[in-house]
């Protein structure tokens, strides 16, 4: 199948702007990316897994794209074009292609959000230090080939997911924050109308005091009972 016919295939109808995610996976072709546009402005997942990839040269500049999947295709290098056309990269997998060289990944430097990197399969990880070098040429890296630099491994989600968790739960404890801020004014509130009330009550009394003093004290010329 011309890889033209399956982006048009894909988009269901939908307009290219409209398209957040999109999967060309498995089925053969020339090599070469094609069907892409400009008009993908809203792209943010890209797969091409196994569809004989052989070149990037196509790929249009798509600023919102955060996560590519590349797998299982004969990709030797290239990688430059990523770095100049996917700004926002987070999450790359180049598993199963035909990388050799630590030098390939080079490119891959520019790309300053890139977490995530897979190149799992790959000629290049049987070099000797091939972790240890990675890390060292990408250091905005946090997981390579699924482990981080300790060798722990990196969660069931995506950097990206996880970025969103860490900042909803930052809005979370804000609001915690703010209810409980909330919550000692309105008892500071209540303390002082307390406060006032007992005040307002202890100068009732006293003017009643003075009132029946007052009432006791004879008038001038009458004697005291």
């Amino acid at each position: 199948m011309d890889i033209k016919r399956r982006v048009t295939l894909e988009l269901r109808n939908r307009k290219p702007g409209e398209v957040k995610d999109l999967v060309l996976d498995n089925f053969s072709h020339d090599g070469k990316i094609g069907g892409l546009s400009l008009e993908f402005e809203n792209l943010e997942y890209l797969s091409m897994v196994a569809i004989n990839l052989v070149s990037l040269a196509n790929l249009p500049k798509f600023p919102q794209l955060r996560k590519v999947e590349l797998s299982d295709n004969p990709l030797s290098g290239g990688l430059e074009v990523l770095a100049e056309r996917t700004p926002s990269l987070i999450q790359l997998n180049l598993s199963g292609n035909k990388i050799k060289d630590i030098n390939t990944l080079q490119p891959l430097k520019k790309l300053p959000n890139l977490k995530s990197l897979d190149p799992f399969k790959c000629d290049v990880t049987i070099l000797m230090s091939y972790r240890r070098s990675v890390f060292a040429l990408l250091p905005q890296l946090t997981y390579l080939d699924g482990y981080d630099a300790e060798d722990k491994e990196a969660p069931d989600s995506d950097p990206e997911e996880e970025d969103k968790e860490e900042l909803d739960e930052d809005v979370i404890d804000e609001e915690d924050e703010d209810e409980d801020v909330d919550g000692e004014d309105e008892e500071e509130d209540e303390a002082e109308e307390e406060e006032d009330d007992g005040v307002e009550d202890e100068k009732d009394e006293d003017d009643d005091g003075k009132e029946d003093e007052e009432e006791e004290v004879p008038q001038h010329g009458e004697k005291r009972k």
